[in-house]
């Protein structure tokens, strides 16, 4: 079994910014030669996190709107009392969608849906430089 490791960065705006990672974690597949198996991508913090969606402007304003919904920034939380750094929403948020992913690996390519790409989500109250690792491991 072969496995191999990569680390991608990228800048943020914050604020529910939705990123698509999908051509970085797709060559690192490539990269890695695994035919069968699966490639993990997981982003560090507490602030950020990852899913799979379409990713077009309509989903992207859903998914951003539908955590507004879910954990507004105006809510009250523990955090804030504790460290007054605005970002309370943002850890609940993060913890919510998750920090990793896990993809198929079939026939040398992550075994995604037509319209399904990868994104990262930057929930955090201001701009961030982001890295994320994808490993890649298999046959």
């Amino acid at each position: 079994m072969k496995a191999q490791s990569f680390v991608r960065h990228l800048k943020t705006r914050g604020d529910n910014d939705i990123r698509d990672i999908t051509d970085e974690v797709l060559n690192c597949v490539a990269e890695a030669g695994v035919r069968t198996g699966t490639a993990t991508v997981f982003v560090p913090g507490s602030t950020a996190g990852l899913t799979t969606i379409e990713y077009e402007p309509g989903v992207v304003s859903d998914l951003a709107q539908c955590f507004d919904r879910l954990v507004p920034r105006d809510g009250r939380f523990a955090h804030e009392e504790a460290w007054h750094d605005g970002n309370g929403h943002s850890h609940v948020r993060a913890a919510l969608l998750g920090p990793s992913l896990v993809l198929p690996i079939g026939e040398g390519k992550a075994l995604l849906g037509t319209w399904q790409q990868i994104v990262l989500v930057d929930f955090d109250n201001r701009p961030r430089d982001r890295s994320y690792s994808v490993t890649v491991m298999g046959e």
